[in-house]
């Protein structure tokens, strides 16, 4: 039977599901791995408007934020997504990104097949961004969310400009939907992350090429473009289409300058630009664009940081310089013959310019998740390039799939390599370490690895470390701090705070942390000043309003206090502490209704708090609402059975609900767990002494129980001496009942307690009459 050669459908979708296929297998082992202790707390763990999952309030502040140094609120919202659908189970996040990084190199394979007609080319840059070891940064970390899902709506964007192109050929109306379209995911991109801000600028080298809507003209020796003469039609002609193809991206231009903007604002509020000298930073840049070629082409030593030096050589950095201008002419000057030379290239150049350096954020170098995009334009230069180079030796064409193969394999096997570091913290940065020197920014996660593990010497070992490599790293003198306050080293720890806050002074976190240190060491003026500091550089931070809010409490500046926790609430609505806060303020003034409130959305937010429920019965308590106090110290008592108080004010709130049975198992509980606490021994003598159930009275065990609490308090406390003489009453022991009575309203009197000595006169009454007292309910 004659074969059937396959379709071009066929084979396209072959090719889809090998790229797919291959992928997922390659990064699978990334769904078992953990969140790790760099960046995935500030966006993922640690963040309360992430894991409560998509609200309509969430929504509203993804919008809003500048968390993190950027403004990416799609980023936000995807994030919310995944802790719906998967909690804060690490694998299923990863699985997300691995999702988003399938869909990206299938995106990217249909657009070049469609733009260039070329399927195997096409396949075969697919195949590299796919499998690069460079990428896997951008895959593995679950915080680089904003990586692959900004590339999904770049690659989409660039899909629907393309259909605009097509179809304005044939000047289609459908051409202003995906115009439109285009614009919309654009935005989209921009909304995931701003680096998709060179958009615009590649979307004219795809004019350029494949799309052909820019064809380089025969300039004459006298025509420039300034001065073109009007005998050059083709020239000026070349000209104007510039100018309509510029014109045409007026709106993506003007979406990427705002976006621009208000990356910048945003990041200057947080204090994430890095202040190094300009010329520093273009030596940065250059050697920048030379290291990311040389890890594209040969990806070893791949680090999650790279420092920042404090110094290049001059030598490293005008060779550097050299090579780019060199290779530069070189695409240019071949432009017209393979223009997909100078394509690739300036989308790896340009594509990089928000993250080179040039405007330093962070303090790294470089960074492997910068080349997510830019790679592409590489890709594309040395898949056309050697297709061609090829085609110079026709009988040498046929090792050309060998060649890929071997690269490929080459891509997957570190690839996998470089998966494995991802397994964990310790591992990962112990690997950056270990490939880069002086690297204090590793160093100091590290740390912060080991110190979760529970190794505080070698944390201290590495922050001690990082501070000698780097003393102007303040997240290191930060660190450091804190880690020898462990150790008890309380005026070292003090110094380092201090120049982590002096390093950083418009940082609040860390004037936040400083106030808390002093807090902690009740230095409270200090700590009051130090928080109102935060709150000038971010007016919106409620942990810092919470804090002074607490300051000012304990100095007894009620009414302040309570500002600092509304406005703290304000600010955070589900902020279980400042709840807290204001409810126990609002008791000190006596406003235990207005208090309840606070404290019951205190255990609404923290059911698992059994220390919540104990504050909310007793502002309950003292509410005369026994039966609800009764119910939260319950739930506090199965939360911590072996909890004295709660056994005690539960015993307290069953007393007066006059279930007196009840009262007694909790009140016994209460001493068997504290056999030495007065009050719960008087009390349980005064039920067994006075209940007016004689199955609930043991008249010589409330002599006994009474006893101990008037020994333990040295007879001073007239109630006690009350209940003991209701207890000698009971027993029938008269005499000794009017003694205690009549000692304890000496007490009471001396006191100026009217109350109790009102009720003693008729106890007194009573016991002369020889009659015990019994309880009316």
């Amino acid at each position: 039977m004659p074969t059937t050669k396959p379709t071009q459908n066929q084979i396209f979708a072959i090719i889809c599901l090998a790229l797919a296929v291959v992928t997922l297998a390659v990064y699978w082992p990334l769904t078992s791995h953990p969140f790790i202790n760099f960046d995935d707390d500030e966006y993922i763990v640690g963040n309360s408007h992430v894991t409560s999952g998509m609200t309509w309030t969430n929504i509203v502040w993804a919008f809003q934020s500048g968390e993190a140094a950027n403004w990416h609120p799609l980023t936000w919202i995807s994030h919310m997504m995944d802790c719906d659908l998967y909690g804060l189970n690490p694998g299923g996040h990863h699985l997300t990104n691995l999702l988003f990084h399938i869909a990206n190199t299938l995106l990217l394979f249909l657009l070049l097949k469609e733009m260039t007609g070329a399927m195997w080319r096409s396949a075969f840059v697919a195949a590299l961004f796919a499998w690069h070891p460079l990428h896997v940064e951008s895959v593995a970390w679950a915080s680089e969310r904003k990586d692959v899902l900004s590339a999904f709506f770049w690659m989409l964007t660039l899909l629907a400009y393309a259909h605009f192109v097509d179809l304005s050929k044939v000047q289609s109306p459908k051409s202003k939907v995906f115009y439109v379209l285009a614009l919309f995911l654009f935005a989209c991109g921009l909304m995931s992350k701003p680096m998709v801000v060179t958009l615009p600028f590649v979307l004219l080298l795809l004019d350029f090429w494949p799309l052909d809507r820019l064809r380089l003209p025969d300039f004459g020796a006298e025509s420039n473009l300034e001065n073109i003469p009007a005998q050059n039609p083709t020239a000026k002609s070349w000209v104007r289409t510039v100018i309509f193809l510029v014109v045409e991206k007026i709106p993506f231009f003007a979406l990427a300058a705002a976006a621009s903007v208000v990356t910048f604002l945003v990041q200057k509020t947080a204090g994430a630009f890095w202040q190094s000298p300009l010329p520093m930073r273009m030596a940065n840049a250059a050697l920048a664009y030379v290291r990311y070629l040389s890890k594209l082409f040969w990806p070893t030593d791949l680090a999650i940081v790279y420092p920042y030096p404090h110094h290049w050589p001059v030598l490293f950095v005008v060779g550097a310089a050299l090579l780019l201008i060199t290779w530069s002419a070189l695409f240019i000057f071949r432009s017209k013959q393979n223009p997909y030379l100078i394509v690739g290239w300036l989308w790896f150049l340009g594509t990089l310019v928000p993250t080179i350096g040039l405007v330093q954020v962070g303090a790294q170098s470089m960074a492997d998740r910068y080349t997510y995009i830019p790679s592409i334009g590489l890709f594309i230069l040395v898949v056309w390039g050697m297709n061609d180079l090829f085609d110079l030796w026709p009988e040498r064409k046929k090792f050309l799939p060998l060649a890929a193969s071997v690269a490929f394999a080459g891509c997957l096997a570190v690839t996998s390599l470089q998966l494995n570091y991802w397994q964990s913290s310790i591992q990962l940065f112990l690997h950056a370490i270990s490939v880069t020197t002086d690297n204090y920014v590793a160093d100091n996660t590290l740390g912060k690895a080991f110190e979760r593990a529970g190794d505080k010497e070698k944390a201290l070992f590495l922050y001690s470390e990082t501070v000698r490599l780097e003393p102007r790293y303040p997240q290191g003198q930060f660190n450091l701090a804190m880690s020898l306050l462990k150790y008890g080293k309380t005026d070292e720890a003090l110094a380092h705070l201090k120049s982590a806050a002096n390093l950083t002074p418009n940082d609040p976190d860390i004037q936040y942390d400083l106030g808390i240190y002093f807090v902690q060491h009740d230095r409270l003026e200090e700590a009051a000043q130090r928080f109102n500091i935060a709150l000038t550089d971010r007016p919106e931070f409620p942990e810092a309003h919470n804090a002074l809010g607490s300051v000012l409490s304990r100095q007894n500046r009620l009414d302040e206090a309570i500002a600092q926790f509304s406005e703290a609430l304000r600010l955070k609505p589900d902020f279980a502490v400042a709840h807290l806060n204001l409810a126990t303020t609002l008791v000190k003034q006596k406003k235990i209704a207005e208090a309840i409130p606070h404290f019951a959305a205190a255990v609404r937010l923290k059911p698992d708090d059994p220390e919540a429920y104990f504050n909310l019965g007793l502002a309950l308590l003292d509410n005369h609402q026994a039966a609800e106090a009764a119910a939260q110290f319950s739930e506090e008592v199965r939360l911590s059975p072996n909890e004295t108080k709660a056994h005690f004010r539960l015993a307290q709130a069953l007393s007066r609900q006059h279930k007196s049975s009840d009262a007694i198992a909790h009140y016994r509980e209460a001493i068997r767990l504290t056999p030495d606490f007065p009050d719960a021994l008087n009390e349980l003598a005064w039920i067994l002494a006075t209940d007016p159930n004689p199955k609930n009275r043991s008249g010589a065990e409330a002599v006994q129980l009474a006893k101990r609490a008037c020994g333990l308090t040295q007879n001073q406390q007239p109630v006690f001496l009350a209940t003991l003489a209701a207890a000698y009453a009971e027993t029938g022991q008269f005499e000794e009942a009017i003694a205690t009575i009549q000692k304890s309203n000496n007490r009471a009197t001396d006191k100026g307690q009217k109350e109790i000595t009102d009720k003693n006169e008729s106890l007194l009454k009573l016991f002369q009459a020889k009659q015990p007292f019994r309880e009316t309910f």
